[in-house]
């Protein structure tokens, strides 16, 4: 079976078929979770599925699997999968390349008539951007287990509409329960959104895990004043403050180097008025490090310059962690399934870290985990000039297929 290749051209077809759906001036797509384009696009998928012989089934957080049947059909599925719904301006292939490589897995089984002894399945997870029910990845997490069906069902967008609300009105609130069943193994194959493949002039990402993530809220507290009769030395400037703050969280993430990422992406300044210092300064933390006992010790270099600075300064703080999640360390044989998929297929690879959540890091938890990457250009997603060429698309697709092979036992 070394020879066996899918059909590049037909899976890049698919893609641009898929794309037409929630298409945006600039080329990308706009098609957020549980909306009309998002139902289009379940229906596109599940149509191509049916034609390619599967039977599709709909679980209560509106996960959709497309089963292929083994010869030994009470065995656990071998099951790949990701997303279809994207960011409000995301590109074509976040996601839907992971759905639509595993459905071009399914075609090129049934072109070259293989069974195997594990039924085969592939899964579109729902809302895994969080962009517009949050979290992100909430149907995948309940299905692991992470979440429960009701906190799922509950999640609500800015209107007020929630998740099983929107489930129904498109047609995808189905029946089975979520979860709860044996996975012999889960792949996802996924564009890095990073730009370390292309600089390293490689084809397959062998992705190792994912890095852990801790999320804080930081408010620093001082003292609003004229910014023209009060003296420097008798300032209580909380912006001053919470930019030294900053200013260590940028040292912590370069001093824990070559994995670490340390970031603030919101600063919010009271009462933000040119002509009077700030009283008050809110302030998030991003850190991330795929080993836990350097994300802890990030954690605890944080925690002890903000106490500091707040001290010696005469601040009030409050400082909180809002979310922790683990580093992921995927499945060896699964990993090692990608490893020899590439090698096989005769393609350039290296080991890589994920820097970013995937569908795949709540499924590790309650099944055997391995995930693909292939270059994007200039490492850019969740935008709509996201770009991946036809050539490494059919690559990755290629090292899924032989991975699943292996896994699902040809007979």
């Amino acid at each position: 079976m070394q020879n066996m290749n899918v059909k590049g051209d037909r899976l890049w077809d698919s893609l641009m078929e898929m794309a037409k759906i929630g298409a945006t001036e600039k080329g990308g797509c706009c098609r957020l979770a549980l909306t009309d384009l998002d139902k289009e696009g379940r229906d596109l998928f599940s149509n191509w599925c049916k034609e390619a012989g599967c039977t599709i089934k709909v679980d209560k957080m509106g996960n959709i699997f497309a089963r292929r049947a083994g010869t030994r059909d009470d065995l656990p599925p071998v099951m790949m999968g990701s997303h279809l719904d994207t960011q409000p301006t995301g590109g074509k292939y976040d996601g839907v390349f992971g759905v639509l490589a595993g459905l071009e897995v399914l075609r090129t089984l049934n072109d070259f008539d293989v069974k195997t002894e594990h039924p085969v399945e592939v899964a579109v997870w729902t809302n895994e951007e969080g962009s517009r029910f949050a979290p992100a990845m909430v149907a995948s997490g309940v299905f692991a287990g992470v979440f429960d069906l009701d906190y799922g069902l509950s999640r609500a967008d800015l209107d007020g509409k929630t998740m099983g609300e929107e489930l129904k009105r498109i047609g995808y609130a189905g029946t089975e329960e979520v979860g709860g069943r044996e996975i012999k193994a889960f792949f996802e194959a996924h564009i890095e959104q990073g730009p370390i493949l292309e600089h390293e002039e490689k084809t397959i990402g062998v992705v190792m895990g994912a890095q852990g993530q801790r999320w804080y809220e930081i408010t620093i507290t001082g003292q609003e004043a004229h910014a023209g009769p009060t003296p420097m030395a008798r300032r209580k400037d909380a912006l001053v403050a919470a930019s030294k703050i900053i200013t260590e969280v940028n040292r912590i993430g370069l001093d824990n180097q070559p994995f670490a990422c340390a970031t603030v992406g919101l600063i919010q300044s009271s009462p933000n008025s040119r002509n009077t210092i700030p009283g008050k300064v809110f302030f998030t933390v991003d850190f991330r490090h795929p080993k836990d006992e350097i994300l802890s010790k990030m954690d605890a270099e944080l925690r002890a310059f903000a106490e500091k600075t707040a001290s010696e300064g005469g601040f009030e703080m409050a400082f909180e962690e809002i979310w922790y999640s683990p580093p992921v360390e995927f499945d060896k044989d699964c990993v090692n399934a990608v490893r020899k998929g590439a090698e096989i297929a005769g393609f350039s690879h290296m080991d890589i870290i994920s820097g970013a959540g995937h569908d795949a890091c709540y499924i590790s938890r309650v099944a055997p985990t391995g995930m693909i990457f292939v270059p994007c250009e200039n490492g850019i997603s969740h935008n709509e000039e996201e770009e991946a060429t036809p050539e490494d698309l059919a690559a990755g697709c290629n090292v899924l297929l032989h991975a699943i092979v292996e896994r699902a036992n040809i007979v």
